[in-house]
């Protein structure tokens, strides 16, 4: 498992769609990380938040709203990442090799898996820098740190299981990114259905189910189990899938 996913990795880094994603991250959220403090330190923001004794601090104000915004481009970026996973080995005729090497079908589901979530880990540690800049003239809500970053975990990891699954379905790389991006903007839009289901709560209102609403209390610091519980479900649910497609395309 560990073999496979040093192997997604480095063939990553090898190739020039990784470094671009990197270099567009970093370049997009500079930009936007360097407007939201320029839009605090405005003398009118500066005032009102002088004046509330209630103002939210600047984990809120920033960190916040940048992980919140990294979350909603993950659902852009992820498609392109995951579609390769599997659909790529089945056009380049490798699979049969893959699927016929003394590796079990879970080895090589989790081996894909981590080594794109390691990928994913050195983008959000690149993204981390900026928030801890704000160490040099400021202080930052650990607390709130924490459980943001948890959140944006957990949502990569649901992202890229997703998108690893329907990797699997297709030969063809570009239909597995279309499909898995029509996915994704379908479960961002449940959060706009709440009114479609009058009387219904919890979870059996179609919000429930939005992809993007479980993270957004942990952006705020608000720690609760069943959004966490929401994330590791749907993780594991098209882990599984993945490894029964693969087992039955060994079995054929």
């Amino acid at each position: 498992m560990w073999t496979i996913a040093a192997r997604e990795l480095r063939s990553l880094f090898l190739s020039p769609l990784a470094w671009s994603i990197l270099a567009a991250m970093q370049v997009i959220f500079g930009w936007f990380f360097t407007n939201l403090l320029s839009e605090l330190l405005q003398p009118d923001v500066q005032s009102s938040l002088g004046s509330n004794p209630d103002a939210p601090g600047l984990t809120t104000l920033v960190v916040g709203s940048l992980f919140d915004w990294f979350g909603v481009v993950l659902l852009l970026i992820t498609p392109i990442l995951t579609m390769r996973l599997i659909s790529e080995e089945r056009r380049n005729k490798t699979l049969p090799l893959l699927l016929s090497a003394p590796v079990s079908m879970t080895s090589i589901i989790l081996g894909k898996f981590l080594g794109l979530m390691g990928f994913f880990m050195v983008m959000l540690v690149m993204l981390m820098l900026m928030p801890l800049s704000l160490l040099l003239g400021g202080s930052l809500d650990w607390g709130q740190l924490g459980a943001g970053v948890l959140g944006i975990v957990l949502l990569l990891s649901t992202l890229t299981a997703i998108g690893l699954y329907i990797s699997t379905l297709t030969e063809q790389p570009t239909i597995a990114a279309i499909s898995t991006f029509g996915v994704f903007l379908l479960l961002w839009m449940l959060d706009w259905a709440d009114k479609v289901g009058e009387g219904a709560e919890g979870v059996l209102s179609l919000g429930y189910w939005a992809i993007t609403k479980h993270y957004q209390p942990l952006l705020k610091g608000l720690f609760s189990t069943a959004d966490v519980v929401y994330y590791i479900l749907l993780i594991v649910l098209f882990l599984i899938l993945s490894i029964r497609r693969l087992n039955a395309e060994r079995l054929q």
